[in-house]
């Protein structure tokens, strides 16, 4: 017989407490202990009978409600949390999610969402989800250099790190010209080539002690070799084993590729969870986009292990999302504003844009795509459709482009 898992209801709106225990009836194995409607009213209970799963509202007073989520979480150690707030701004979710909830929900409700996080937070309490070895491996690539895919890989990694306070390894596979450690600014005493030749005397201390663990945070950097010789000595097999040995330690693991379809680069991308397609809005950015696709299913890649993600984009542009992905037959996953002099003055100062400029858009769209990324909550997309002008199409553009050649 299946362990029930014992769970607290706490929200200020009795409707809402009424449908939460109803959507909780249609998942197995749970046993609704008590409602609240505060959480103060909770905080004894809660620790008195130590349930393994609370559903919190922290719409109202969100601030002492993140002060108590922390002090649950530090005394029930095995507690999972799923917060809820009518407020989905991407502060409050870090706020939360920093507290030490595992699942952010906007509010009203959706049913489908909350039920798949109630599984998953029923999975992680039952062991039938290794909580302490999951990895997801994320890698950017573009064919097209000079887009920006290392400023996102950079600042994803940062923020993922921020967000979820696992362990994150961010990994310069770009062997010949790689820039992580001057955007972090940063001197490795060590290198991929290093951890590779020493394969055999791998384990979590030895990783810890040699990726470079930047600024105190949980985010640790593996460099590229500092020469081309040590660079073209590391083979494929050498590249999935080095990825295999990180996810036994790393909770996320971001890579950075070279711009080219070398066979180093295609078995990262093999052994990648997500491929992060980076574009521009322009012709040439998206006629490579296609050719990526093209190989991509030829190496037999599910289209949701793509997401296409679009740099640099503004709203006022005449080509509009809706045209790329009608040309590319592919949604667009997530687009991160064009703001160049956010960026420049964050590489040239060698930090990530939440340092150098935390309330800034694309610091806050770096947050909402780790947030996706980490799945710790579902970003909504509410904006409304762009207008274009009449008659005109990119489709037909490209193709006219695609016959002229």
């Amino acid at each position: 017989m299946a362990t029930k898992i014992d769970t607290v209801i706490i929200d200020s709106e009795q409707t809402s407490r009424e449908l939460i225990a109803n959507y909780l009836s249609q998942v197995s194995d749970i046993n609704i202990l008590q409602n609240f409607n505060d959480i103060l009213s909770a905080q004894d209970y809660i620790t008195e009978n130590r349930p393994s799963l609370i559903i919190v509202d922290i719409t109202q007073k969100s601030g002492i409600s993140l002060e108590i989520i922390t002090k649950l979480t530090s005394t029930i150690k095995n507690v999972k949390i799923i917060v809820l707030s009518y407020d989905m701004d991407s502060n409050t979710v870090i706020k939360a999610l920093r507290a030490g909830a595992r699942e952010f929900l906007t509010k009203p409700l959706i049913e489908k969402d909350f039920i798949e996080a109630v599984e998953k937070m029923k999975d992680l309490i039952s062991g039938n989800v290794d909580d302490t070895t999951r990895c997801k491996v994320i890698t950017t690539f573009s064919n097209k250099g000079g887009i920006g895919k290392t400023s996102i890989a950079v600042n994803l990694a940062m923020e993922i790190a921020n967000m979820t306070k696992e362990k994150v390894a961010l990994v310069d596979l770009n062997m010949q010209m790689g820039d992580i450690t001057t955007f972090l600014n940063i001197d490795p005493s060590f290198d991929t080539s290093y951890v590779i030749n020493n394969l055999d005397r791998i384990d979590e201390t030895f990783l810890l002690s040699t990726l470079e663990q930047y600024n105190k945070t949980s985010l640790y950097v593996l460099a590229d070799p500092p020469d081309i010789e040590q660079a073209e000595i590391i083979t494929t097999e050498d590249i999935t084993t080095l990825i295999n040995v990180l996810r036994n330690v790393f909770s996320y693991i971001v890579i950075d590729t070279t711009s080219s379809f070398d066979s180093k680069t295609i078995t990262a991308l093999d052994n990648s969870d997500i491929i992060l397609l980076v574009s521009i809005i322009n012709l040439p950015s998206i006629r490579n986009c296609q050719r990526c696709f093209d190989l991509f299913k030829k190496l037999g890649y599910s289209k949701d292990k793509i997401k296409l993600l679009i740099n640099r984009y503004m709203e006022a542009d005449d080509i509009k999302v809706e045209d790329v992905e009608e040309v590319l037959n592919h949604k667009v996953f997530f687009k991160i504003p064009n703001n160049y002099y956010t960026i420049i003055n964050s590489i040239n100062k060698g930090i990530p844009t939440c340092d150098s400029a935390p309330n800034s858009n694309i610091t806050k769209a770096f947050k909402q795509l780790a947030a996706i990324i980490s799945d710790n909550y579902s970003l909504k997309n509410k904006a409304q459709q762009n207008q274009r002008e009449e008659g005109f199409s990119l489709l037909n553009l490209f193709n006219k482009n695609k016959g002229d050649k």
